[in-house]
């Protein structure tokens, strides 16, 4: 039986609040070093910030069946990568800043740079930015409520949240939803085959009751993506869960591993999406 006052995991329920809030005293109290290569001076210096300013189609080694169009920022590697396990892990928030630009310039590249192979239905690339095109809704993947309490925040929010400002700062009018619920436990992936992460996670996700604007543009929105299993279930979940003939389904991450990437066309909203220090 759990003691009384406390969290599934056994947390007191102002554990996570304590947590945060001692990452944010040491915020003031220590020198800010970049999280990719640690040198002084920045969150995220201009080298290492560069790297996620290079839009490309996420593709996975073994492309799940049923994976959406993705556009990753930047491979999911060098100082990508510790950048985004210190925001994701170890209480980086300020990093929400230069990771959520990030995953902007994904969304807005995913809605208007796609090449003719991604799936376009025109062939070409997409008509997502021009003026009548439906409103952008930016699905953020649900993280798992044991996560959320440890870390003391839901940081794929904290992303989706940073991009709906700075894509409106372009120009981009979008809006984040709750959209999809998880629907059991999955184990943790770490060390999982891609066949194993997508055992590990059908039937995980679960479309919420939510009217949606007609004509909207599904967008979405995570951290990293890998092997694409996580993506293509929840991608699953939206369209199982949607009317016939319901809103098509991209995604945008802020990373992706680097397997077989293609750049996408620049889109037209991008020029103006910098990366923050």
């Amino acid at each position: 039986m759990r003691p009384a006052g406390t969290t599934q995991d056994g947390a007191p329920p102002w554990a996570g609040v304590l947590q945060a809030g001692g990452r944010a005293l040491a915020d003031l109290v220590l020198p800010r070093v970049c999280a990719g290569c640690a040198l002084p001076g920045s969150v995220l210096c201009a080298p290492c910030g560069s790297r996620l300013a290079r839009p490309r189609l996420a593709e996975p080694r073994r492309h799940p069946p049923g994976f959406p169009p993705t556009v990753a920022a930047g491979a999911y590697a060098g100082p990508v990568r510790p950048a985004v396990v210190a925001f994701k892990e170890h209480g980086r928030a300020e990093l929400a800043a230069p990771l959520g630009t990030a995953l902007a310039l994904a969304v807005a590249t995913v809605l208007t740079g796609l090449p003719p192979s991604s799936g376009s239905s025109d062939g070409g690339s997409s008509d997502a930015g021009s003026s009548d095109a439906g409103p952008v809704v930016l699905v953020p993947m649900p993280s798992d409520p044991a996560a959320v309490r440890r870390r003391g925040r839901d940081h794929v929010q904290e992303l989706a949240d940073r991009a709906v400002a700075e894509l409106a700062a372009a120009g981009l009018t979008a809006t984040t939803v709750p959209l999809l619920g998880r629907a059991g436990r999955t184990r943790d992936s770490a060390g999982l085959d891609a066949a194993a992460r997508r055992a590990n996670l059908t039937g995980r996700f679960r479309r919420l009751p939510v009217l949606l604007p007609p004509g909207c543009r599904l967008v979405l929105v995570d951290d990293v993506a890998t092997s694409g299993a996580t993506l293509t279930e929840a991608a699953r979940a939206l369209t199982a869960g949607a009317p016939v003939g319901g809103e098509p389904v991209l995604a945008a991450v802020v990373a992706a591993t680097p397997r077989r990437v293609r750049r996408p066309d620049p889109p037209r909203s991008a020029a103006v999406l910098t990366l923050r220090r």
